[in-house]
């Protein structure tokens, strides 16, 4: 290293001061000796600034490792009670799906190792045709869930960013036909569908669970629309967007997480509702309820094949819960944290 310039720098200080003097012995000793010398923290020392920890040869900074947070004993007993529940709530699926694999004869028995059979999945296929139903039941799920949403984005919208005196009301009303038993209204909706041609048909049972399940629809809506700012919607009225562009381009978008989450439970209700199917068709709309009700004779059950029906009929929406349950659990914590 060249001290010509550590010379220079100097020369024109002022080293009659002492002041001057020690200034300039600092910056030729931090000029002379690079960071990495040895002798760095010592002269840095003795001029009076504090070294660092890099200046040490082969000195690293150390990790400093974060203490685990210690799991209480309570949140350990939830936990465990948590997975109990978990286990309850599952096990009627897993049962039911062994005792499709046995056959009649094993299907009182409790035995949890057998020998697996596709005997009664034969036999199901052979006296009803599966793919009728599942078509029937995904017409339904979607027609529901689609027909929903048309009716429930809008009405969410005019509640959450136009309320009234009377929304609330209106809400809870809403709300308060679900706590009405469905069997009150079975002879005037089964008489009023038979009268204009809807009972027995796709549209019929669309209409009937489009009914039932669009209260839920409006109220998860509202709830996620709630939780975007009203500004953004301000300025796209400003910037000349019509009701329609506001709802499509700026509102869904933003809340599409929790309108994905609602169309997905809309799809599930659909899918499980059984009641109406039931009492509402019969063979030409019948969907995949109505399936696993006509294994139930008078002449008993015969527990193999109702299995094997029960999970050709569940094993759908299982595997659409399982595949979209990030987006479900995101859906529905939409909003919840800020």
């Amino acid at each position: 290293m060249s001290y010509s310039a550590t010379a220079s720098s100097t020369s024109g200080a002022d080293y009659g001061s002492p002041v001057a003097a020690s200034a300039a012995a600092d910056a030729a000793a931090g000029a002379v000796t690079p960071a990495g010398h040895p002798l760095a923290s010592t002269i840095a020392h003795t001029s009076g600034t504090p070294a660092t920890p890099a200046s040490a040869p082969g000195a690293r900074a150390k990790k400093r490792r974060k203490p685990k947070a210690k799991t209480s004993f309570a949140d350990q007993m939830l936990g465990i009670v948590a997975w109990i529940v978990a286990l309850l709530l599952f096990f009627p699926i897993f049962w039911m799906a062994i005792t499709a694999f046995k056959s009649e004869g094993q299907a009182y028995s409790t035995l949890l190792f057998f020998t697996p059979t596709l005997e009664s999945f034969g036999e199901v296929f052979a006296r009803s045709n599966y793919f009728a139903f599942a078509w029937n039941s995904i017409l339904i799920s979607i027609g529901v869930t689609v027909l929903c949403l048309i009716i429930a984005v809008p009405a969410a919208y005019a509640m959450a960013f136009f309320p009234t005196k009377k929304t609330q009301q209106i809400l809870l009303w809403m709300l308060s036909t679900k706590m009405m038993p469905s069997v009150g209204v079975l002879i005037p909706i089964y008489v009023l569908w038979k009268n204009v041609g809807l009972l027995d048909t796709v549209s019929g049972l669309v209409i009937v669970y489009t009914l039932m399940n669009l209260p839920i629809a409006v109220w998860m809506a509202y709830t996620y629309f709630c939780e975007i700012p009203r500004d953004i919607l301000e300025a796209g009225r400003i910037d000349g967007a019509l009701t329609w562009q506001e709802i499509v381009f700026l509102l869904v978008p933003m809340a599409l997480p929790g309108i994905a989450s609602t169309a997905l439970l809309l799809v599930i209700m659909a899918w499980n509702e059984a009641f109406w199917s039931i009492n509402l068709s019969s063979s030409h709309a019948a969907p995949l309820t109505v399936f696993i009700a006509s294994y139930s004779s008078p002449e008993g059950l015969f527990w193999a094949k109702l299995s094997a029906a029960s999970l050709l009929a569940v094993a759908p929406i299982l595997i659409v819960g399982w595949v979209s349950q990030k987006q479900l659990v995101r859906g529905l914590t939409f909003g919840a944290v800020k």
